[in-house]
């Protein structure tokens, strides 16, 4: 073989293998078609982090071109989920990911006895979750990592 093939036949595989790695699943784009009826900012132009830990979890919305127009959307968004989920409404995420969504139907159980605290920040909001049952505790992380799946490039999470 010719040393230009194989340089033409390993570009292809590297450029396939990327596009690969970067398809969305088709869970993920019926979750980004379901977080448009749900979530009024834009899900480009944001990013979704979670963060486990002890006692349960912190979810950060934050806006990465910094448009002022999308942080009020992402805190007017997760200001209201917050009292929903403080209250045990989750039907919210359950339209978007399912009402079979792990830790979902144990948050919503539970609920009375998960402290969750809304606070903004400079480029968006966040919501800390925080608990004493290790079943909750259990049940946010499942959670958790559910929505980093499920929304693919739009979320991360550090443990």
């Amino acid at each position: 073989m010719s040393s230009s093939f194989v340089t033409t036949l390993a570009s292809l595989l590297f450029t396939f293998t990327i596009s690969i790695a970067t398809a969305d699943t088709p869970r993920q784009t019926n979750v980004e078609h379901n977080s448009e009826h749900v979530m009024p900012f834009g899900m480009d132009t944001s990013m979704h982090a979670f963060v486990l830990n002890q006692r349960g979890g912190v979810q950060t919305v934050t806006v990465r071109n910094r448009d002022p127009k999308q942080i009020s959307l992402v805190r007017s968004h997760l200001h209201k989920e917050a009292a929903a989920f403080a209250r045990g409404d989750f039907s919210d995420p359950a339209s978007i990911h399912g009402r079979a969504m792990p830790g979902l139907g144990l948050m919503h159980a539970g609920s009375a006895r998960i402290h969750m605290v809304y606070s903004d920040m400079p480029n968006g909001a966040r919501i800390t979750y925080s608990t004493t049952d290790p079943e909750l505790i259990a049940a946010i992380h499942s959670w958790f990592k559910t929505q980093v799946g499920d929304h693919g490039s739009h979320a991360t999470m550090k443990m």
